[in-house]
């Protein structure tokens, strides 16, 4: 009982705190495909972040901070609902045709901070579907990030490897003529573009599986695209193109919303495939285009810096810049990834990567900065994980949850302000199979299926038995423990089913 109350006892001190009349701008820079070790501050030495690694410097560095899942979409939809995505159907990586998977009048990070005055934009990938129906993309788009708590919308509807090429801002594709209609098709092949299965010669960026379908910009994708001509991104501009819209959004805040605090999710392509540098960036790293998009993805994240800077926001925002998943070298296209990865390691010592249920899945790069509640260069081993967020920032703003909502998200503010050096006490993984992270213990149920995805060259975590790791004994997963640890591994095995079945203790 004394501990129950405890647990009560903070959650209700730090409500009532509520830091101030004045709540902290918060933004979130949500990367895609970025490993553990792709980064200077922490431990890469074959590309230069310096505006990445002043985040840590100048906040803390979380050694043990967790995306909900080995690939995008669950991750997404877990860090803006509280949920884990394996309990809803529907949540594996979406199709770019795909129907809104978070409903309208659900609990949201955006919606509980809207409640409280936050001005929120999302900008930049999005992969979480749109429309209740097969959608008509020369018509305004409903529901869409609008109805689920954001104020602003300018989003790459699912992914730049996956049609339609076109950003949707608000409801509305962006540039669009009437004249020039879109329609997409993920099976059955529409209008006379060429594809790169049929015209390999035009391709500026060769396919390597998957990504043969309609020809945009020299680039073959996912899925079949007609018309919409004017409205076609430009790979090459993106980075600048959903920058710039960001820093807009803050100047526009500033200008005319000056006394709210904003929420800024900002969700740049970069480092996900088709790896398309600006000529700014080409040739930036010795890694080929791998390596230029994580110094273009730097640079994009100096300019949202900057930008908090010159409107002297620095100190009372919390900038958060964490990633969806683990790494992939080879995710479907020609661009010598593997070729050029020299001795870069991009998911540090860390087994497995992007689609992988070892740690190098959902282990990522996690750094928060608040210089006025949170100290400059120190680093954290609490276990974290991004699920956390609604919890989190609820507690921020002096909010309760309804019942119901986000029912794995757990509040951590104390870890994020340093007070709590543990954080969560269990934490599920979403990969093929999934498993569980209890102190320093990894458990990983037994799965069927190919113990490598031979298409990316990466450890699933399939096996045939369950498995067992000591993390702070090995953190690389070489040793599987069970036979030695059979009471540990029983634990572990009947927390996951009672998580599974009956929902995160809250």
């Amino acid at each position: 009982m004394r501990m129950i109350l405890l647990v009560i006892g903070i959650v209700v001190s730090g409500s009532r705190a509520g830091f101030g009349a004045q709540h902290p701008n918060i933004v979130v820079i949500y990367v895609d495909d970025l490993g553990y070790g792709d980064v200077g501050c922490c431990g890469a030495t074959s590309v230069r972040t310096p505006n990445i690694d002043r985040i840590a410097t100048e906040g803390c560095r979380f050694t043990d901070g967790h995306s909900s899942a080995a690939t995008c979409t669950p991750s997404r939809y877990a860090l803006l609902t509280g949920e884990y995505a394996w309990r809803l159907d529907g949540t594996g990586i979406a199709p770019g045709d795909a129907n809104a998977i978070i409903k309208p009048g659900r609990v949201t990070v955006p919606a509980i901070l809207q409640k409280v005055g936050f001005r929120s934009a999302v900008i930049g990938k999005w992969h979480l579907g749109l429309g209740d129906r097969p959608i008509d993309w020369n018509k305004p788009i409903s529901p869409c990030p609008l109805d689920i708590g954001f104020d602003e919308s300018f989003i790459i509807p699912a992914t730049g490897d996956r049609v339609p090429c076109v950003y949707v801002e608000n409801r509305d594709v962006v540039g669009l003529d009437p004249s020039d209609p879109i329609a997409v098709s993920f099976r059955n092949r529409i209008g006379n573009d060429p594809t790169g299965l049929d015209n390999p010669e035009l391709l500026k960026v060769g396919w390597d599986h998957g990504h043969n379908a309609t020809i945009i910009n020299g680039i073959s994708r996912i899925g079949f695209m007609s018309g919409g001509t004017a409205a076609r991104w430009v790979d090459e501009d993106m980075a600048d193109v959903i920058t710039t819209r960001a820093k807009s959004f803050i100047d526009r805040h500033m200008a005319s919303h000056s006394g709210q605090p904003f929420f800024l999710y900002f969700n740049p392509h970069d480092i996900h495939v088709p790896r398309v540098p600006h000529p700014r960036f080409a040739g930036a790293t010795s890694m080929g285009p791998r390596g230029d998009v994580i110094a273009e993805l730097d640079w994009s994240v100096g300019e949202i810096l900057e930008t908090l800077d010159q409107h002297r926001l620095t100190q009372n925002t919390i900038v958060i810049l964490t990633s969806d998943n683990g790494p992939v070298l080879n995710d479907g296209y020609k661009d010598e990834a593997v070729q050029k990865i020299g001795d870069h390691s991009p998911a540090g010592v860390l087994r497995g990567g992007k689609y992988s249920a070892f740690e190098g899945g959902t282990r990522v790069p996690f750094l928060v900065r608040w210089p006025e509640k949170i100290a400059p260069g120190t680093t954290s081993g609490a276990l974290m994980c991004q699920i956390d967020f609604l919890a989190t920032f609820a507690d921020l703003v002096g909010l309760r949850l309804p019942d119901g909502a986000g029912p794995d998200s757990l509040n951590m503010l104390p870890a994020l302000l340093g007070t709590d050096r543990n954080g969560r006490s269990h934490l599920v993984e979403q990969a093929g199979v999934l498993s569980l992270r209890m102190g320093p213990w990894k458990y990983i149920e037994s799965g069927k299926g190919p113990a490598v995805n031979k298409q990316v060259n990466i450890e699933t975590g399939n096996a045939p038995e369950p498995r067992l790791f000591h993390l702070e004994q090995d953190l690389s997963e070489e040793h599987n423990v069970a036979d030695q640890h059979p009471e540990q591994l029983r634990t572990m095995a009947e927390l996951l089913a009672r998580v599974r079945e009956q929902g995160t203790p809250r």
